[in-house]
Formats: C-alpha cells, sequence, structure tokens
C-alpha cells in the first residue's frame, strides 16, 4: 500500500508541478501575443495618420495644380486671341502694301 501512495505523490506532484509550468507557458504566450497585437495597433495607428497627412498633401497639391492651370489656360486663351489679331492685322497689311506697290509677297 505504501508503493501506491507514493506513485500516488509522485504522479500529483509531477501534475501540480506540470500544471503550474503549463500556466506559466500559457501566461507568457498570452502576454507576448498582447503585446504583439498591440504594436501591431500601434503601427497601423503611425501608419494610418502618415498616410492620412500624404492624402491631404496630395489634395493640396492637387488643388495648387488645378489653379495652376486654369491659369495657363486663361493665358492660352489670351494669347490665342493676340495672335488671331496679329495674323488679321498682317493680312490687312500685306493687301495694303501689295495696292501700295502692286506686288505680290
Amino acid at each position: 500500500m505504501e508503493q501506491q501512495s507514493i506513485w500516488t505523490v509522485i504522479i500529483t506532484l509531477i501534475s501540480v508541478l506540470g500544471g503550474s509550468a503549463a500556466w506559466r507557458f500559457y501566461e507568457k504566450r498570452a502576454m507576448r501575443k498582447e503585446r504583439d497585437e498591440d504594436f501591431i495597433r500601434h503601427d497601423c495607428r503611425d501608419r494610418i495618420s502618415k498616410l492620412e497627412a500624404l492624402l491631404m498633401e496630395g489634395s493640396d497639391e492637387k488643388n495648387e495644380m488645378r489653379s495652376t492651370i486654369l491659369s495657363l489656360t486663361e493665358k492660352v486663351a489670351q494669347l490665342t486671341v493676340k495672335v488671331e489679331f496679329l495674323q488679321k492685322e498682317n493680312s490687312e497689311l500685306m493687301a495694303a502694301m501689295n495696292q501700295r506697290y502692286g506686288k505680290t509677297l
């Protein structure tokens, strides 16, 4: 009977020690998983902040470019009108010169 009680005590000790070791293992594993999740959460938050800043910067840049394009379009329209006017004036001067000198240039 004593041998059976010794085996019972040994098995109980192994179970208790194994159980506490398993508990520590799972506790550390849970803490590590929580730290990893916190790291990922903070990393994602930082990345989102950076992407939002880049998006705002891109939006501002787009608005500046739109303004520049509108300004350039206006200037092109003005130059088109001037060129048309100058071409018309040139044609009139050429016709006047031809009448005056009787030559075709």
